[in-house]
């Protein structure tokens, strides 16, 4: 993949996450600030912006959305690949999904 093959995915990426955000947004905000893991603030402002805005914030170079997941525990508990088995599939993803709304709440 070239350097620029790999910019146009980021802005592609970029806008597709823009999209989506500003529709989950505007569709049930409360939902919108959990499942995107930001605070009010900034979800006011994405629901605001025009056609033009999310274009041009899209065309950066930079990925704007980011993972929320950041350790180990939280990968471990997705992905079931732990060394020890401590639950099935049903719990592990449940654990990792209250480990994350916790991290959402930290933001807020």
């Amino acid at each position: 993949m070239t350097n620029e093959q790999l910019l146009a995915e980021i802005r592609e990426a970029n806008l597709t996450y823009l999209m989506l955000a500003q529709n989950l947004i505007r569709h049930d905000k409360a939902e919108a600030v959990f499942r995107l893991g930001m605070n009010e603030d900034a979800a006011d402002i994405l629901a605001s912006l025009s056609a033009a805005q999310v274009l041009k914030l899209a065309s950066r170079n930079t990925l704007l959305c980011s993972f929320r997941v950041d350790d180990n525990l939280v990968w471990s508990l997705l992905t079931n690949h732990t060394a020890k088995k401590v639950g099935n599939e049903a719990t592990n993803t449940l654990h990792a999904n209250i480990l994350m709304a916790s991290r959402v709440s930290e933001v807020l």
